[in-house]
């Protein structure tokens, strides 16, 4: 990615994330901008990074090329809004507030507007991010790849061709970090009732946890394939797979993540206005 001015529109955890994966990579941070209304997250940003900051949003997209929208849904409109007037053009803009359509953000912002959307999860903030992308009408293939540069820098990036899809993305991996924290308390807490101690059940199920993602991508066969493997016929783990199946998990993951798409859905209907 050629040095280009990037200006982060809120400093909060995930903005964090992605100028700490920025840096690492070796971004200069003189190329960074943030602004927050918050004045510690600005002095912490200064003091971690050495980013330059802004009190207010005028002043930090001056010069910008690209401009990261990384502010709570529920202000976004009030937000884009007061930036129409002081936003350059071209610009590109990267919204990762969850629901809001490109449709709106642009209204917001006035005139057309190469508008990209992500949708990133929390492992970010650990560089283990799974972050889904769309870009509106009017992005070109450079700036596609420039948004996907920069949110590479905390993990891994897919593109989806149409902008509804970004629902199930929310339901797979934005919200999918918190299905397997559930997993792994449930873990925890079942190992406790067999008699380990709290600490060795946690460590034991989250190196698990991990081990097992890592294999999946380290791994060109299937997941089914995958499970089949650990699964000795007789043996304990096929009991256990039984269980889960006799108890309709399948099932249950499915209606869990059709509620969290259709309330990404009723947020965005929300929202956008």
């Amino acid at each position: 990615m050629n040095t280009l001015n990037i200006t982060f529109i809120g400093g909060g955890n995930m903005a964090r994330s992605v100028i700490g994966g920025l840096i690492k990579q070796g971004y200069p941070a003189a190329n960074i901008c943030a602004s927050d209304p918050n004045p510690s997250t600005l002095t912490a940003l200064q003091a971690d990074f050495n980013i330059r900051v802004a009190a207010d949003n005028a002043t930090a997209v001056a010069g910008a090329d690209v401009v990261m929208l990384a502010v709570k849904p529920q202000v976004m409109k009030e937000v884009c809004c007061a930036l129409q007037p002081h936003l350059p053009n071209p610009t590109l803009v990267i919204s990762i507030a969850a629901g809001i359509n490109c449709a709106s953000i642009g209204r917001w912002l006035g005139g057309e507007r190469h508008l990209v959307r992500c949708m990133p999860n929390t492992p970010a903030l650990v560089q283990m991010g799974a972050s889904g992308l769309f870009a509106a009408a009017g992005v070109t293939t450079q700036e596609k790849a420039i948004a996907e540069d920069i949110l590479a820098a905390v993990g891994t990036v897919a593109w989806v061709e149409e902008e509804d899809l970004l629902h199930a993305v929310t339901a797979v991996s934005g919200s999918g970090p918190a299905y397997f924290f559930l997993f792994l308390e449930a873990m925890e807490q079942a190992g406790v009732q067999q008699g380990l101690d709290q600490a060795t059940a946690r460590q034991l199920a989250v190196q698990t946890a991990a081990g097992a993602a890592r294999l999946a991508q380290a791994s060109d066969v299937t997941l089914t394939e995958l499970r089949r493997q650990v699964t000795s016929p007789g043996g304990t783990t096929e009991k256990a797979i039984a269980a889960f199946e006799q108890h309709h998990l399948r099932q249950t993951v499915d209606i869990a993540m059709q509620a969290c798409a259709n309330r990404s859905r009723e947020l965005a209907e929300l929202l956008g206005g």
